[in-house]
């Protein structure tokens, strides 16, 4: 499948050039889903809650709409979430009236698909075997996902139609060419991929369309106060998962999410920014992605990323 995007030979600037920008991207994100929902039997829509996963449901609204969705929305629940951002996702999946299933962690612990790593243990990695497990269940034969090349080195050796084998792992060096933008959707028996139509969007590409599009996102988002713990070198908020240890020193801050995962090893940064344009202002002088200023499973080593995603995560 291919899709060609018109361009305007007239060189743009200013406020035209991001308009046109965000348009491409849009386009072909939107070109992505359809053909992915129109190759494959049983996709699926990959649901966290958080900023890309907003974006992602809106150009499914683009996509299909005044239609339903043709896939269900999918959360994978670690059990260890943001509260607002549980409730956010109850609430903008129930306004879309669409179909949302949950992939449940603490599930594949009690079925003894992983163990658990305990009461302050992250569960962030534990994710594979719950999605792997719902991929099987319901046969999804494809993943819509928000991940980003820009994100983790590992993600950038993704394809937008990334190729996963009977046993759900990813080989990097066994995808598809994907020369001038002609995509191969097909897969056997028991084989899906992955398909990341956010790709070749940005940190700053994202937000500036959240600000276009006037998206709600969880409140975490934005600059608060919250109780929090600071654990190497990251902020992380204290709650039933985090616990201060002997020595460490609990603080109130004002801070806000870059980014939503696990409370465990999701951290916060300090910032003022309580607009999409604060932050839109904040991550263009930002020099450091947001998983790596924020994600303590992926700092500590150089192929965390790419480790998990050989086992079959996001």
């Amino acid at each position: 499948m291919t899709v060609m995007l018109d361009r305007t030979d007239r060189p743009a600037t200013g406020a035209t050039a991001k308009v046109e920008h965000l348009d491409l991207l849009e386009a072909h994100a939107v070109f992505v889903m359809r053909e992915v929902a129109a190759e494959c039997e049983r996709p699926v829509l990959l649901f966290s809650g958080g900023k890309d996963s907003a974006v992602l449901l809106r150009l499914a609204e683009k996509a299909f709409r005044p239609g339903r969705f043709p896939f269900p929305v999918l959360h994978v629940d670690t059990g260890h979430n943001f509260a607002e951002v549980i409730d956010f996702r109850d609430r903008r999946v129930a306004e879309l009236g669409e179909r949302l299933e949950v992939a449940s962690v603490q599930s594949a612990i009690d079925a003894g698909l992983v163990a658990d790593p305990g009461p302050g243990g992250s569960r962030n990695r534990l994710q594979t075997a719950a999605l792997l497990e719902s991929v099987r269940a319901h046969r999804f034969d494809a993943c819509i996902g928000g991940a980003r090349r820009d994100e983790d080195k590992a993600r950038a050796k993704e394809r937008i139609l990334s190729f996963r084998d009977a046993f759900g792992q990813w080989d990097p060096k066994n995808q598809r060419p994907e020369l001038w933008q002609l995509y191969s959707g097909k897969v056997a028996d028991g084989e899906h991929l992955r398909a990341f139509p956010l790709s070749d969007w940005t940190e700053l590409d994202v937000w500036q369309y959240i600000a276009r599009e006037h998206l709600e996102l969880p409140s975490i988002y934005y600059a608060h106060r919250r109780t929090v713990v600071e654990r190497d070198g990251m902020l992380l908020a204290v709650s039933d998962w985090v616990r201060p240890a002997d020595g460490e020193v609990v603080t109130d801050e004002v801070v806000r999410f870059r980014t939503v995962g696990d409370a465990t090893c999701t951290g916060a940064v300090r910032s003022s920014a309580t607009t999409v344009a604060e932050i839109v202002a904040e991550v263009a002088a930002s020099r450091v992605s947001e998983r790596g200023a924020t994600r303590a499973d992926d700092r500590f080593s150089e192929t965390a990323m790419e480790d998990r995603k050989r086992e079959g995560y996001f």
